[in-house]
């Protein structure tokens, strides 16, 4: 029902009726579906699919449910219902309490969610600390309503939020990862940030980021967790990059020192780097994400350190090391600057957009991550007469650096061979 009253797509429609799981089955059944399977037949959800046209709509069906919650558990004792008002008097908000009756068009709409949509209001139904103590993971649901929906938070809902978050501990970290990911991903990711620190929520999803609030940089005192919302904001809506760009600077609390009065943050990239795997982990998110999103952090200060001074050489390596993040990272780089200085943030873009520009040029020219060592581990053993060992991959990286750098041929194994064999007399 909110949906279509908001005019929104929705690729499913939610029904409810008064039969059991078992006789909704046997209806469907005779309705020549595409398919019908159990989606939580002890929670009592049917589901089935039907075609209609070229699309395919899924459809779920549950019974009418009168719930309890054990403290500490989502998962509801269930005992079936007989009363839409009953089943509508359990759910999360009165934007989802809403049911129009098929055969008739009639609206029930007992907690006023038809008032809170025209309002653009998220609010709890009847008591907001018992529908919260009943299932916490609610608390989050409201922050992503409000922000993928464009609403505010109801003042005295966002109070019970205030009061119970500490019961958002009982909920799984996967649950909890989910609900931020649609967080991450809503139009407006910098609002439901800002609202899960004020409502106490964040301290049970990335604490790491509230000591962000506690320091701040520069000569105009920029508050770095404000910083990092805003590039939050500026980042299109790709998971990956989000989850970058709100942990780019996670490790600047753990790096700060200061010199001559001057805040610096030696290495915060690398530290940050490792914070963002142990943050993804604990949050159950999968772990190529993860190390996408490590990468970036530790590579995010490389763009914006860029000059016109660089060879190709150091190009061609930023390259080789971003690899598949390269578009990611120069994203990155550009929403990174949130200066509230145009000119500066002109400059800042423009030396991003400058790389770019050398990338593009680079890569029309040669396919940098095909370049590699003219010589290979077998071929090194072979002319020093030495075993495997760590200094293949020393002689090796050496040689590929000066591919790099323009310096010597991929194929061009005889000069390859003569500088392997001054480095080795170096040593």
């Amino acid at each position: 029902m909110r949906d279509a009253m908001l005019h929104r797509m929705h690729k499913d429609v939610d029904l409810t009726t008064d039969a059991t799981p078992d006789e909704t089955r046997a209806i469907l059944e005779t309705t020549r579906p595409l398919a019908v399977y159990d989606v939580g037949a002890r929670f009592g959800t049917i589901a089935a699919v039907f075609a209609v046209g070229d699309a395919r709509i899924p459809v779920e069906i549950t019974t009418f449910r009168a719930e309890a919650y054990e403290q500490g558990s989502r998962k509801p004792k269930v005992a079936y219902g007989v009363s839409l008002l009953d089943d509508l008097a359990r759910r999360d908000f009165t934007i989802n309490a809403m049911a129009q009756e098929l055969r008739t068009g009639q609206l029930l709409d007992p907690y006023g969610g038809r008032a809170d949509l025209e309002a653009r209001l998220v609010r709890a139904v009847g008591d907001a600390e018992e529908r919260f103590a009943e299932d916490p993971l609610r608390m989050l649901r409201a922050v992503r309503f409000a922000v993928e929906l464009g609403f505010r938070l109801d003042e005295p809902t966002g109070a019970a939020i205030a009061r119970s978050a500490d019961a958002l501990r009982t909920i799984s970290r996967e649950r909890v990862g989910e609900e931020t990911n649609r967080i991450l991903m809503s139009p407006e990711p910098g609002k439901g940030l800002r609202l899960l620190a004020e409502l106490g929520l964040m301290r049970w999803i990335v604490p790491e980021l509230l000591a962000l609030r506690e320091i701040s940089e520069g000569r105009r005192a920029k508050d770095v967790f404000e910083h990092t919302l805003r590039v939050v904001e500026h980042t299109p809506p790709d998971l990956t990059l989000r989850w970058a760009a709100l942990l780019h600077d996670v490790g600047k609390p753990r790096t700060m020192v200061v010199e001559d009065g001057e805040v610096h943050f030696p290495g915060h990239e690398r530290v940050g780097e490792a914070m963002a795997r142990q943050v993804l982990g604990s949050l159950r998110v999968d772990s190529e994400t993860t190390e996408r999103v490590a990468r970036l952090v530790g590579m995010h200060m490389r763009a914006n350190q860029y000059e016109p001074t660089w060879t190709d050489g150091a190009v061609r390596r930023l390259m080789r090391e971003a690899g598949d993040e390269l578009p990611l990272l120069l994203q990155l780089s550009s929403a990174d600057v949130t200066s509230y200085r145009p000119q500066k943030v002109a400059a800042a873009r423009a030396r991003v957009e400058a790389l770019r520009a050398r990338i593009d040029k680079i890569a029309a020219e040669e396919e940098v991550a095909a370049l590699k060592s003219p010589l290979d581990g077998n071929e090194l053993m072979a002319m020093f007469g030495r075993p495997p060992g760590p200094w293949i991959r020393e002689v090796k990286d050496y040689l590929l650096g000066l591919v790099l750098d323009g310096e010597l041929r991929t194929d061009d194994k005889e000069r390859g061979a003569e500088l392997a064999r001054a480095f080795m007399a170096s040593r």
